[in-house]
């Protein structure tokens, strides 16, 4: 299993990204974590809300929303409740177990995997701390589930070799790989593994990967000839670069 954890500052974006999948019959809805009422009663309206409240209670923090993705090999086909064990497991394991989350299972790109989005906001209005939560509870929430689900594991050459890690989704970093290759590689990993209908469900998952595509005013020409901007993001989510232009939507 792989798990890759990213924080933004649209709750909403990432929220509807995964709702508009589900209206495009390529994925599941699979739980809530710590809502009010259960799964199956829940409105897309409630879902939402009870995520906005909770980052309500502290306006301070900015990249308030938090987004998991738990990819699994190609080989691994679980049954949904299976999914939401891992996805508890996980989540306690990392210390989200007490936040609310939602769970989603995705259906458009190679392998296996499941979308999990919580705030980073608790209860109390106290900011989770998220800084290294993917190299240190992650990795060894990971390790530890992979053992208890009996899953392939991460290291092995089997799991190695899957299409989901493939060097083109690094995320993008300023200074790390030279800019222009760096989007270049995030942009068409993204494009060969997912579908998308809107720009927001585009950048929903570009963030991820610090990139950001922008379709310009309605009066340039990029916006005229269905083109669009990308640019390079930094940790806080603020544009670094754009030095990159590429036709997508027509």
């Amino acid at each position: 299993m792989v798990a890759i954890i990213k924080t933004g500052a649209s709750i909403r974006s990432t929220f509807y990204y995964n709702e508009n999948k589900l209206k495009q019959g390529v994925a599941e809805w699979i739980m809530a974590g710590n809502y009010p009422d259960d799964s199956a009663n829940l409105t897309e309206q409630e879902r939402l809300n009870m995520l906005l409240k909770l980052a309500a209670l502290n306006t301070n923090v900015v990249r308030n929303s938090v987004h998991i993705s738990l990819n699994f090999d190609p080989s691994e086909h679980y049954s949904k409740a299976l999914l939401g064990e891992i996805s508890q497991a996980y989540m306690d394991k990392i210390g989200f177990g007490d936040q609310s989350y939602l769970v989603y299972q995705h259906h458009d790109s190679g392998h296996p995997h499941i979308h999990i989005e919580s705030v980073k906001i608790d209860a109390n209005g106290k900011r989770i701390e998220t800084q290294n939560i993917g190299r240190n509870q992650s990795e060894r929430a990971r390790k530890e589930i992979e053992n208890e689900f009996c899953l392939v594991k991460a290291s092995s050459k089997k799991q190695q070799q899957s299409e989901h890690l493939k060097p083109a989704m690094v995320s993008a970093n300023y200074g790390k790989v030279e800019t222009k290759r760096a989007i270049s590689n995030v942009i068409y990993g993204v494009i060969d593994k997912y579908k998308f209908t809107s720009i927001t469900e585009l950048n929903a998952v570009l963030n991820c990967y610090n990139v950001a595509a922008d379709r310009g005013n309605e009066e340039s020409r990029a916006y005229k000839k269905g083109r669009l901007h990308y640019r390079l993001l930094n940790a806080k989510g603020d544009v670094l670069e754009f030095p990159l232009r590429q036709a997508i939507f027509t």
